[in-house]
Protein backbone atom coordinates (compact mmCIF):
# COMPACT_ATOMS: atom_id res chain seq x y z
CA UNK A 1 0.00 0.00 0.00
CA UNK A 2 1.34 3.47 -0.91
CA UNK A 3 1.78 6.04 1.89
CA UNK A 4 -1.17 8.48 1.98
CA UNK A 5 -2.73 6.31 -0.72
CA UNK A 6 -6.28 7.43 0.09
CA UNK A 7 -5.63 11.17 0.34
CA UNK A 8 -6.54 13.26 -2.72
CA UNK A 9 -3.52 14.86 -4.36
CA UNK A 10 -2.37 16.50 -7.61
CA UNK A 11 0.40 15.71 -10.04
CA UNK A 12 3.43 17.87 -9.42
CA UNK A 13 3.78 20.57 -12.11
CA UNK A 14 7.38 19.52 -12.84
CA UNK A 15 6.55 15.88 -13.60
CA UNK A 16 7.95 15.04 -17.04
CA UNK A 17 6.48 12.14 -19.04
CA UNK A 18 8.95 11.28 -21.81
CA UNK A 19 7.25 9.06 -24.41
CA UNK A 20 9.62 6.51 -25.93
CA UNK A 21 9.60 4.16 -28.90
CA UNK A 22 12.09 1.33 -28.54
CA UNK A 23 13.77 3.37 -25.76
CA UNK A 24 14.24 6.43 -28.03
CA UNK A 25 12.41 9.74 -27.56
CA UNK A 26 9.15 9.54 -29.51
CA UNK A 27 8.66 11.91 -32.43
CA UNK A 28 6.37 11.54 -35.47
CA UNK A 29 8.72 9.47 -37.65
CA UNK A 30 8.89 6.80 -34.94
CA UNK A 31 5.12 6.19 -35.08
CA UNK A 32 4.34 5.54 -38.76
CA UNK A 33 5.59 1.97 -39.42
CA UNK A 34 7.61 2.72 -42.58
CA UNK A 35 9.42 5.77 -41.19
CA UNK A 36 9.95 3.99 -37.86
CA UNK A 37 11.60 1.07 -39.64
CA UNK A 38 13.91 3.38 -41.58
CA UNK A 39 14.88 5.38 -38.49
CA UNK A 40 15.64 2.29 -36.42
CA UNK A 41 17.81 0.81 -39.19
CA UNK A 42 19.40 3.96 -40.61
CA UNK A 43 19.62 6.22 -37.53
CA UNK A 44 19.46 4.36 -34.24
CA UNK A 45 21.66 1.40 -35.13
CA UNK A 46 24.19 3.62 -36.90
CA UNK A 47 24.47 5.97 -33.91
CA UNK A 48 24.94 2.99 -31.58
CA UNK A 49 27.58 1.47 -33.87
CA UNK A 50 29.42 4.78 -33.98
CA UNK A 51 29.40 5.07 -30.19
CA UNK A 52 30.54 1.47 -29.67
CA UNK A 53 33.40 2.00 -32.13
CA UNK A 54 34.62 5.24 -30.53
CA UNK A 55 32.81 6.39 -27.36
CA UNK A 56 35.48 9.02 -26.72
CA UNK A 57 34.43 10.99 -29.80
CA UNK A 58 30.81 11.01 -28.63
CA UNK A 59 31.81 12.12 -25.14
CA UNK A 60 33.85 15.00 -26.56
CA UNK A 61 31.14 16.01 -29.07
CA UNK A 62 28.31 16.33 -26.54
CA UNK A 63 30.46 18.65 -24.41
CA UNK A 64 31.06 20.96 -27.39
CA UNK A 65 28.19 23.48 -27.88
CA UNK A 66 29.01 23.64 -31.59
CA UNK A 67 28.07 19.96 -31.93
CA UNK A 68 24.72 20.27 -30.15
CA UNK A 69 22.03 18.34 -31.99
CA UNK A 70 24.48 16.08 -33.81
CA UNK A 71 24.30 12.26 -33.99
CA UNK A 72 26.19 11.75 -30.73
CA UNK A 73 25.15 9.74 -27.71
CA UNK A 74 25.16 11.66 -24.45
CA UNK A 75 26.73 8.83 -22.45
CA UNK A 76 30.11 8.66 -20.70
CA UNK A 77 32.66 6.53 -22.54
CA UNK A 78 32.29 3.90 -19.81
CA UNK A 79 28.76 3.02 -20.99
CA UNK A 80 29.90 0.86 -23.92
CA UNK A 81 28.62 -2.38 -22.43
CA UNK A 82 25.18 -0.91 -21.85
CA UNK A 83 25.00 0.37 -25.42
CA UNK A 84 26.16 -2.99 -26.77
CA UNK A 85 23.35 -4.64 -24.79
CA UNK A 86 20.86 -2.07 -26.10
CA UNK A 87 21.97 -2.68 -29.67
CA UNK A 88 21.55 -6.44 -29.27
CA UNK A 89 18.08 -5.89 -27.80
CA UNK A 90 17.21 -3.55 -30.68
CA UNK A 91 18.31 -6.14 -33.24
CA UNK A 92 16.25 -8.81 -31.51
CA UNK A 93 13.08 -6.80 -30.77
CA UNK A 94 13.00 -5.14 -34.18
CA UNK A 95 13.94 -7.99 -36.48
CA UNK A 96 10.89 -7.52 -38.65
CA UNK A 97 11.15 -3.70 -38.74
CA UNK A 98 14.79 -3.94 -39.81
CA UNK A 99 13.70 -6.37 -42.51
CA UNK A 100 10.97 -3.91 -43.51
CA UNK A 101 13.56 -1.15 -43.91
CA UNK A 102 15.66 -3.46 -46.08
CA UNK A 103 12.63 -4.30 -48.20
CA UNK A 104 11.72 -0.63 -48.67
CA UNK A 105 15.18 -0.04 -50.10
CA UNK A 106 14.87 -3.21 -52.19
CA UNK A 107 11.60 -2.00 -53.73
CA UNK A 108 13.22 1.29 -54.62
CA UNK A 109 16.22 -0.47 -56.20
CA UNK A 110 13.89 -2.86 -58.03
CA UNK A 111 12.10 0.07 -59.62
CA UNK A 112 15.24 2.01 -60.46
CA UNK A 113 16.76 -0.99 -62.23
CA UNK A 114 13.70 -2.47 -63.93
CA UNK A 115 10.99 0.16 -64.33
CA UNK A 116 12.31 1.89 -67.45
CA UNK A 117 9.02 2.98 -68.98
CA UNK A 118 7.36 -0.29 -69.96
CA UNK A 119 4.44 -1.89 -68.11
CA UNK A 120 5.23 -2.12 -64.41
CA UNK A 121 2.79 -4.93 -63.52
CA UNK A 122 5.28 -7.86 -63.74
CA UNK A 123 7.41 -6.28 -61.01
CA UNK A 124 4.77 -6.93 -58.33
CA UNK A 125 5.83 -10.59 -58.31
CA UNK A 126 9.37 -9.61 -57.33
CA UNK A 127 8.45 -7.33 -54.42
CA UNK A 128 9.85 -8.76 -51.14
CA UNK A 129 7.26 -10.88 -49.38
CA UNK A 130 7.15 -8.89 -46.13
CA UNK A 131 6.10 -5.74 -47.98
CA UNK A 132 3.99 -7.38 -50.68
CA UNK A 133 0.45 -6.03 -50.68
CA UNK A 134 1.48 -2.93 -48.74
CA UNK A 135 2.89 -0.96 -51.70
CA UNK A 136 1.65 0.27 -55.04
CA UNK A 137 4.12 0.69 -57.91
CA UNK A 138 3.78 3.27 -60.64
CA UNK A 139 5.28 6.03 -62.72
CA UNK A 140 5.12 9.79 -62.32
CA UNK A 141 4.53 11.92 -65.42
CA UNK A 142 8.20 12.05 -66.37
CA UNK A 143 8.13 8.24 -66.50
CA UNK A 144 10.26 7.94 -63.35
CA UNK A 145 9.22 5.04 -61.13
CA UNK A 146 7.66 5.67 -57.73
CA UNK A 147 5.99 3.64 -55.02
CA UNK A 148 3.56 4.47 -52.27
CA UNK A 149 2.35 2.66 -49.16
CA UNK A 150 -1.13 1.57 -48.24
CA UNK A 151 -0.36 3.15 -44.90
CA UNK A 152 -3.64 2.22 -43.25
CA UNK A 153 -2.83 -1.45 -43.87
CA UNK A 154 0.65 -1.04 -42.39
CA UNK A 155 -0.91 0.25 -39.17
CA UNK A 156 -3.13 -2.85 -39.04
CA UNK A 157 -0.19 -5.20 -39.66
CA UNK A 158 2.55 -6.61 -37.43
CA UNK A 159 4.77 -3.79 -38.69
CA UNK A 160 3.05 -1.38 -36.28
CA UNK A 161 4.62 -2.32 -32.95
CA UNK A 162 2.66 -0.79 -30.11
CA UNK A 163 4.63 -2.90 -27.64
CA UNK A 164 7.71 -0.74 -28.34
CA UNK A 165 5.97 2.24 -26.74
CA UNK A 166 6.69 3.27 -23.16
CA UNK A 167 6.87 6.36 -20.98
CA UNK A 168 9.58 7.45 -18.55
CA UNK A 169 8.31 9.62 -15.70
CA UNK A 170 10.61 11.82 -13.64
CA UNK A 171 10.73 15.16 -11.84
CA UNK A 172 12.77 17.96 -13.38
CA UNK A 173 14.32 20.88 -11.52
CA UNK A 174 15.30 22.93 -14.55
CA UNK A 175 14.17 23.95 -18.03
CA UNK A 176 17.17 22.72 -19.96
CA UNK A 177 17.41 19.04 -20.76
CA UNK A 178 20.03 17.21 -22.84
CA UNK A 179 19.27 16.83 -26.55
CA UNK A 180 17.10 13.72 -26.76
CA UNK A 181 16.90 12.68 -30.42
CA UNK A 182 20.36 11.09 -30.50
CA UNK A 183 20.45 9.35 -27.11
CA UNK A 184 18.21 6.47 -26.03
CA UNK A 185 17.06 5.85 -22.50
CA UNK A 186 18.89 3.16 -20.55
CA UNK A 187 16.81 1.05 -18.18
CA UNK A 188 16.84 1.66 -14.43
CA UNK A 189 18.04 5.27 -14.44
CA UNK A 190 17.92 6.66 -10.92
CA UNK A 191 14.82 8.72 -10.15
CA UNK A 192 13.06 7.65 -13.35
CA UNK A 193 10.06 5.35 -13.57
CA UNK A 194 9.88 3.48 -16.88
CA UNK A 195 6.39 2.13 -17.64
CA UNK A 196 5.64 -0.11 -20.60
CA UNK A 197 2.38 1.49 -21.66
CA UNK A 198 0.93 2.26 -25.10
CA UNK A 199 0.46 5.94 -25.88
CA UNK A 200 -3.25 5.41 -26.60
CA UNK A 201 -3.95 4.16 -23.05
CA UNK A 202 -7.00 5.86 -21.55
CA UNK A 203 -5.32 5.46 -18.16
CA UNK A 204 -2.95 8.23 -19.21
CA UNK A 205 -5.89 10.58 -19.77
CA UNK A 206 -7.16 9.98 -16.24
CA UNK A 207 -3.65 10.28 -14.83
CA UNK A 208 -2.98 13.68 -16.44
CA UNK A 209 -6.38 14.93 -15.37
CA UNK A 210 -4.82 14.91 -11.90
CA UNK A 211 -2.81 17.98 -12.92
CA UNK A 212 -5.90 19.97 -11.88
CA UNK A 213 -8.44 17.45 -10.50
CA UNK A 214 -7.18 15.74 -7.34
CA UNK A 215 -7.49 12.03 -6.79
CA UNK A 216 -5.77 9.41 -4.68
CA UNK A 217 -2.31 7.99 -5.29
CA UNK A 218 -3.86 4.56 -4.93
CA UNK A 219 -6.25 5.33 -7.80
CA UNK A 220 -3.35 6.47 -10.00
CA UNK A 221 -1.20 3.48 -9.07
CA UNK A 222 -3.94 1.00 -9.93
CA UNK A 223 -4.62 2.69 -13.28
CA UNK A 224 -0.96 2.51 -14.29
CA UNK A 225 -0.27 -0.91 -12.73
CA UNK A 226 2.53 0.37 -10.52
CA UNK A 227 4.70 -2.44 -9.14
CA UNK A 228 5.35 -2.61 -5.38
CA UNK A 229 9.06 -1.93 -5.88
CA UNK A 230 8.23 1.33 -7.72
CA UNK A 231 5.73 2.68 -5.21
CA UNK A 232 8.20 4.84 -3.25
CA UNK A 233 9.36 6.66 -6.40
CA UNK A 234 5.80 6.94 -7.75
CA UNK A 235 4.68 8.55 -4.51
CA UNK A 236 7.13 11.46 -5.05
CA UNK A 237 5.24 12.53 -8.20
CA UNK A 238 2.32 13.95 -6.22
CA UNK A 239 1.62 17.00 -4.08
CA UNK A 240 -1.19 18.27 -1.87
CA UNK A 241 -0.58 21.80 -3.19
CA UNK A 242 -3.22 22.79 -5.76
CA UNK A 243 -1.92 24.02 -9.13
CA UNK A 244 -2.00 27.66 -10.16
CA UNK A 245 -5.53 28.64 -11.13
CA UNK A 246 -6.47 29.12 -14.77
CA UNK A 247 -8.11 32.48 -15.32
CA UNK A 248 -10.90 32.08 -17.86
CA UNK A 249 -11.32 34.83 -20.42
CA UNK A 250 -14.81 36.33 -20.15
CA UNK A 251 -14.54 39.42 -22.34
CA UNK A 252 -16.35 40.15 -25.59
CA UNK A 253 -13.18 40.18 -27.71
CA UNK A 254 -10.31 37.68 -27.88
CA UNK A 255 -7.28 36.91 -25.76
CA UNK A 256 -4.07 35.50 -27.24
CA UNK A 257 -1.40 33.89 -25.10
CA UNK A 258 2.04 32.87 -26.32
CA UNK A 259 3.31 29.68 -24.64
CA UNK A 260 6.64 29.48 -26.47
CA UNK A 261 7.87 28.50 -29.93
CA UNK A 262 4.80 28.20 -32.24
CA UNK A 263 2.28 27.59 -29.45
CA UNK A 264 -0.45 30.25 -29.29
CA UNK A 265 -3.70 30.02 -27.34
CA UNK A 266 -6.57 32.01 -28.85
CA UNK A 267 -9.59 32.41 -26.56
CA UNK A 268 -13.02 33.93 -26.76
CA UNK A 269 -15.53 33.53 -23.96
CA UNK A 270 -17.03 30.61 -25.89
CA UNK A 271 -14.17 28.92 -27.76
CA UNK A 272 -10.45 28.11 -27.52
CA UNK A 273 -7.88 27.34 -30.22
CA UNK A 274 -4.31 26.13 -29.54
CA UNK A 275 -1.62 26.00 -32.24
CA UNK A 276 1.31 23.52 -32.33
CA UNK A 277 1.28 22.67 -28.59
CA UNK A 278 4.67 22.72 -26.88
CA UNK A 279 4.16 23.47 -23.18
CA UNK A 280 6.76 24.04 -20.46
CA UNK A 281 6.82 22.95 -16.81
CA UNK A 282 7.05 24.92 -13.56
CA UNK A 283 7.55 24.24 -9.87
CA UNK A 284 11.26 25.08 -9.76
CA UNK A 285 13.45 28.17 -10.10
CA UNK A 286 13.63 29.58 -13.61
CA UNK A 287 14.62 32.81 -15.34
CA UNK A 288 12.23 32.83 -18.31
CA UNK A 289 8.59 33.72 -17.66
CA UNK A 290 6.11 31.29 -19.16
CA UNK A 291 2.53 30.16 -19.39
CA UNK A 292 2.25 26.47 -18.64
CA UNK A 293 -0.30 23.66 -18.26
CA UNK A 294 -2.12 25.47 -15.46
CA UNK A 295 -2.80 28.37 -17.88
CA UNK A 296 -4.81 26.17 -20.24
CA UNK A 297 -8.60 25.76 -20.05
CA UNK A 298 -10.17 22.44 -19.14
CA UNK A 299 -11.45 22.16 -22.72
CA UNK A 300 -9.55 23.05 -25.88
CA UNK A 301 -11.98 23.21 -28.79
CA UNK A 302 -9.40 23.03 -31.58
CA UNK A 303 -5.73 22.17 -31.79
CA UNK A 304 -4.14 23.28 -35.07
CA UNK A 305 -1.08 21.37 -36.31
CA UNK A 306 0.90 23.17 -39.01
CA UNK A 307 3.38 20.45 -40.05
CA UNK A 308 5.06 17.20 -39.17
CA UNK A 309 8.25 18.25 -37.38
CA UNK A 310 9.17 17.33 -33.82
CA UNK A 311 9.00 20.95 -32.57
CA UNK A 312 5.40 21.29 -33.79
CA UNK A 313 4.11 17.83 -32.85
CA UNK A 314 5.49 17.09 -29.40
CA UNK A 315 3.97 13.88 -28.05
CA UNK A 316 5.22 14.73 -24.57
CA UNK A 317 2.78 17.65 -24.60
CA UNK A 318 0.04 16.14 -26.76
CA UNK A 319 -0.46 13.07 -24.57
CA UNK A 320 -0.88 15.29 -21.51
CA UNK A 321 -3.50 17.39 -23.31
CA UNK A 322 -5.42 14.62 -25.07
CA UNK A 323 -8.26 14.47 -22.56
CA UNK A 324 -8.83 18.24 -22.96
CA UNK A 325 -8.93 18.37 -26.77
CA UNK A 326 -12.22 18.25 -28.66
CA UNK A 327 -10.81 18.33 -32.20
CA UNK A 328 -7.40 18.34 -33.88
CA UNK A 329 -6.96 19.82 -37.35
CA UNK A 330 -4.05 18.40 -39.33
CA UNK A 331 -2.87 18.93 -42.92
CA UNK A 332 -3.64 16.21 -45.45
CA UNK A 333 -0.65 14.06 -46.42
CA UNK A 334 0.66 13.14 -49.85
CA UNK A 335 -1.07 9.76 -49.78
CA UNK A 336 1.42 7.09 -48.85
CA UNK A 337 4.84 8.49 -49.75
CA UNK A 338 7.62 7.50 -47.37
CA UNK A 339 8.64 11.08 -46.53
CA UNK A 340 5.06 12.24 -45.93
CA UNK A 341 3.21 9.88 -43.58
CA UNK A 342 -0.42 10.57 -42.70
CA UNK A 343 -0.82 12.74 -39.60
CA UNK A 344 -4.41 11.63 -39.17
CA UNK A 345 -3.45 7.94 -39.10
CA UNK A 346 -0.58 8.68 -36.74
CA UNK A 347 -2.76 10.56 -34.26
CA UNK A 348 -5.48 7.91 -34.50
CA UNK A 349 -2.93 5.21 -33.70
CA UNK A 350 -1.84 6.96 -30.48
CA UNK A 351 -5.34 7.53 -29.15
CA UNK A 352 -6.68 10.70 -30.79
CA UNK A 353 -10.01 9.91 -32.48
CA UNK A 354 -11.12 13.49 -33.08
CA UNK A 355 -8.87 14.36 -36.02
CA UNK A 356 -9.98 16.52 -38.95
CA UNK A 357 -7.79 16.26 -42.03
CA UNK A 358 -7.76 19.57 -43.88
CA UNK A 359 -6.56 20.59 -47.35
CA UNK A 360 -5.57 24.00 -48.66
CA UNK A 361 -8.47 26.48 -48.72
CA UNK A 362 -10.80 24.19 -46.79
CA UNK A 363 -12.61 25.82 -43.87
CA UNK A 364 -14.06 24.73 -40.53
CA UNK A 365 -16.76 27.03 -39.15
CA UNK A 366 -18.03 27.59 -35.60
CA UNK A 367 -20.26 30.39 -34.35
CA UNK A 368 -18.26 33.56 -34.90
CA UNK A 369 -15.10 31.65 -35.85
CA UNK A 370 -13.71 30.21 -39.07
CA UNK A 371 -10.44 28.29 -39.54
CA UNK A 372 -9.07 28.04 -43.09
CA UNK A 373 -6.05 26.07 -44.19
CA UNK A 374 -3.65 28.01 -46.41
CA UNK A 375 -0.70 26.84 -48.53
CA UNK A 376 2.58 26.36 -46.69
CA UNK A 377 5.66 26.54 -48.91
CA UNK A 378 9.31 25.66 -48.27
CA UNK A 379 10.96 24.61 -44.96
CA UNK A 380 11.01 20.93 -45.96
CA UNK A 381 14.37 20.81 -47.76
CA UNK A 382 12.69 20.66 -51.21
CA UNK A 383 11.11 17.27 -50.52
CA UNK A 384 7.68 16.57 -51.96
CA UNK A 385 5.69 16.90 -48.74
CA UNK A 386 2.04 17.96 -48.61
CA UNK A 387 1.27 17.62 -44.90
CA UNK A 388 1.83 21.29 -44.08
CA UNK A 389 -0.66 24.14 -43.65
CA UNK A 390 -0.69 27.73 -42.55
CA UNK A 391 -3.94 28.84 -40.89
CA UNK A 392 -6.18 31.86 -41.34
CA UNK A 393 -8.30 32.21 -38.21
CA UNK A 394 -11.17 34.70 -38.31
CA UNK A 395 -12.53 35.36 -34.81
CA UNK A 396 -15.43 37.81 -34.65
CA UNK A 397 -14.07 39.60 -37.73
CA UNK A 398 -10.54 39.82 -36.30
CA UNK A 399 -8.20 38.04 -38.72
CA UNK A 400 -5.14 36.14 -37.48
CA UNK A 401 -2.61 34.53 -39.82
CA UNK A 402 -0.37 31.72 -38.55
CA UNK A 403 2.42 31.27 -41.09
CA UNK A 404 4.50 28.89 -38.93
CA UNK A 405 7.76 28.15 -40.80
CA UNK A 406 6.45 28.85 -44.29
CA UNK A 407 9.37 30.44 -46.08
CA UNK A 408 7.63 32.35 -48.89
CA UNK A 409 10.12 31.28 -51.55
CA UNK A 410 7.48 31.85 -54.27
CA UNK A 411 5.80 35.18 -53.43
CA UNK A 412 3.25 34.80 -56.24
CA UNK A 413 1.62 32.06 -54.15
CA UNK A 414 0.59 34.50 -51.46
CA UNK A 415 -0.41 37.07 -54.08
CA UNK A 416 -3.11 34.57 -55.07
CA UNK A 417 -3.98 33.88 -51.43
CA UNK A 418 -4.34 37.60 -50.69
CA UNK A 419 -7.03 37.89 -53.35
CA UNK A 420 -9.08 35.41 -51.33
CA UNK A 421 -8.56 36.56 -47.73
CA UNK A 422 -7.50 40.22 -48.00
CA UNK A 423 -5.84 42.18 -45.21
CA UNK A 424 -5.22 40.63 -41.80
CA UNK A 425 -4.99 42.09 -38.31
CA UNK A 426 -2.26 39.91 -36.78
CA UNK A 427 0.51 37.89 -38.45
CA UNK A 428 2.61 35.22 -36.73
CA UNK A 429 5.73 34.36 -38.75
CA UNK A 430 8.59 31.90 -38.15
CA UNK A 431 12.03 33.31 -39.05
CA UNK A 432 14.50 30.55 -38.16
CA UNK A 433 16.08 31.30 -41.54
CA UNK A 434 19.24 29.17 -41.28
CA UNK A 435 17.68 25.77 -40.66
CA UNK A 436 19.22 22.34 -40.38
CA UNK A 437 20.31 20.51 -43.54
CA UNK A 438 18.10 17.94 -45.23
CA UNK A 439 19.75 14.90 -43.65
CA UNK A 440 19.38 16.16 -40.06
CA UNK A 441 15.72 15.13 -40.15
CA UNK A 442 15.17 13.14 -43.33
CA UNK A 443 18.53 11.37 -43.74
CA UNK A 444 17.26 7.89 -42.73
CA UNK A 445 14.59 8.03 -45.45
CA UNK A 446 16.92 8.83 -48.35
CA UNK A 447 17.46 6.01 -50.83
CA UNK A 448 20.85 7.26 -51.99
CA UNK A 449 23.63 9.29 -50.35
CA UNK A 450 23.53 12.99 -51.08
CA UNK A 451 26.51 15.24 -51.78
CA UNK A 452 27.44 17.42 -48.83
CA UNK A 453 27.00 20.66 -50.78
CA UNK A 454 23.50 19.59 -51.88
CA UNK A 455 22.61 18.56 -48.34
CA UNK A 456 23.69 21.91 -46.91
CA UNK A 457 21.93 23.86 -49.66
CA UNK A 458 18.58 22.19 -48.86
CA UNK A 459 17.55 23.52 -45.47
CA UNK A 460 14.69 23.20 -42.98
CA UNK A 461 14.35 26.96 -42.78
CA UNK A 462 11.73 29.62 -42.24
CA UNK A 463 11.44 33.07 -43.77
CA UNK A 464 14.31 35.54 -43.97
CA UNK A 465 13.88 39.34 -44.01
CA UNK A 466 13.04 39.51 -47.72
CA UNK A 467 10.50 36.69 -47.43
CA UNK A 468 8.98 38.25 -44.33
CA UNK A 469 8.70 41.83 -45.52
CA UNK A 470 7.03 40.62 -48.72
CA UNK A 471 4.33 39.03 -46.55
CA UNK A 472 3.94 42.26 -44.58
CA UNK A 473 3.64 44.21 -47.82
CA UNK A 474 1.12 41.67 -49.10
CA UNK A 475 -1.27 41.27 -46.14
CA UNK A 476 -0.92 44.72 -44.46
CA UNK A 477 -1.08 43.42 -40.86
CA UNK A 478 -1.58 45.81 -37.97
CA UNK A 479 0.64 43.60 -35.80
CA UNK A 480 3.52 41.26 -36.64
CA UNK A 481 4.90 38.69 -34.22
CA UNK A 482 7.99 36.64 -35.00
CA UNK A 483 7.70 33.23 -33.35
CA UNK A 484 8.78 29.57 -33.76
CA UNK A 485 12.43 30.52 -33.25
CA UNK A 486 13.34 27.72 -30.84
CA UNK A 487 14.78 30.19 -28.32
CA UNK A 488 13.02 29.10 -25.14
CA UNK A 489 15.22 27.04 -22.80
CA UNK A 490 12.58 24.31 -22.52
CA UNK A 491 13.04 23.56 -26.25
CA UNK A 492 16.75 22.74 -26.20
CA UNK A 493 16.13 19.01 -25.85
CA UNK A 494 14.46 18.89 -29.29
CA UNK A 495 15.80 22.00 -31.08
CA UNK A 496 19.51 22.31 -30.22
CA UNK A 497 19.59 26.02 -31.19
CA UNK A 498 21.86 28.58 -29.58
CA UNK A 499 21.53 32.16 -30.83
CA UNK A 500 23.69 35.23 -30.36
CA UNK A 501 23.09 38.78 -31.59
CA UNK A 502 25.25 37.85 -34.59
CA UNK A 503 23.04 34.90 -35.57
CA UNK A 504 21.39 35.29 -38.95
CA UNK A 505 17.81 34.61 -37.69
CA UNK A 506 18.22 37.27 -34.99
CA UNK A 507 19.63 39.82 -37.44
CA UNK A 508 16.88 39.09 -39.99
CA UNK A 509 14.02 39.23 -37.47
CA UNK A 510 15.44 42.40 -35.85
CA UNK A 511 15.48 44.02 -39.28
CA UNK A 512 11.88 43.00 -39.97
CA UNK A 513 10.70 44.26 -36.58
CA UNK A 514 12.49 47.58 -37.04
CA UNK A 515 11.00 48.09 -40.50
CA UNK A 516 7.50 47.27 -39.23
CA UNK A 517 7.83 49.75 -36.38
CA UNK A 518 8.92 52.45 -38.81
CA UNK A 519 5.58 51.88 -40.53
CA UNK A 520 3.68 52.10 -37.21
CA UNK A 521 3.01 48.36 -37.28
CA UNK A 522 3.25 46.82 -33.84
CA UNK A 523 6.05 44.23 -34.07
CA UNK A 524 7.87 41.97 -31.62
CA UNK A 525 9.86 38.75 -31.50
CA UNK A 526 8.04 36.59 -28.97
CA UNK A 527 9.92 34.86 -26.19
CA UNK A 528 8.79 33.11 -23.03
CA UNK A 529 5.26 34.41 -22.51
CA UNK A 530 3.06 37.13 -23.97
CA UNK A 531 -0.61 38.01 -23.48
CA UNK A 532 -2.59 40.37 -25.68
CA UNK A 533 -6.29 41.11 -25.25
CA UNK A 534 -8.31 42.51 -28.14
CA UNK A 535 -11.63 44.00 -27.00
Amino acid sequence: MLPNGNKKVYLKPNLVPEPLVDNWYAWPHLISPATAAMNIKERHLKIMDSYIENPQIHSMAVSDPRMLGGPFMDFPKESVNEVVALKEKTMSDNRDLIALADSIKSVNQLLQENATGSCIEPLYETVPENIRGYVELGYELNHKPVFRFFESLLYKSSHYKEDLQSIVFYLTEQDERPFVLSTPRIENEKGKLHLQIPFKSKALDEFFRMQYEPNTIQYAAEMLNIKPEDEALFNTFFTETPPLQYQKYTGDGIRTRYFGHACILVETKNLTILTDPVISYYGYKYETNRFTYSDLPETIDYVLITHNHQDHILFETMIQLRHKIKKIIVPRSGGGSLQDPSLKMMFNAVGFHNVIEMDELETVNETGVSITGLPFIGEHADLNIRSKLCYHVNVDERKLLFFADSCNVAPDLYRHVYKLIGDVDVMFLGMECDGAPLTWLYGPLLMQPIKREYDYSRRLKGSNYENGIDLVNRFHPKEVFVYAMGQEPWLKHIMSLIYTEASNPIIASNKLIEECRKRNIRAERLYGEKEIVYE
